[in-house]
């Protein structure tokens, strides 16, 4: 999970593997495989820096290689 602030100023946590892809409009928007989508804060390079931590430390790229 990668922690996220919504605008409001609440973090929250996300599973990055729900995210179908992300939209800068200029927001920083999150959409869903659910069909959802989340606003937050962070701007894309921030969102895309913490889902690769999240997959190093899970060791997601190991299958992807």
């Amino acid at each position: 999970m990668i922690e996220l602030t919504k605008l409001n100023g609440d973090t929250f946590w996300l599973n990055p593997h729900q995210i179908e892809y992300i939209e800068k409009t200029p927001d920083t928007n999150l959409f869903m495989l659910s069909g959802k989508h989340i606003t937050v804060r962070e701007d894309i390079p921030t969102v895309l820096e913490r889902i690769v931590a999240y997959r190093s430390r899970i060791g997601s790229f190991k299958n992807e290689e």
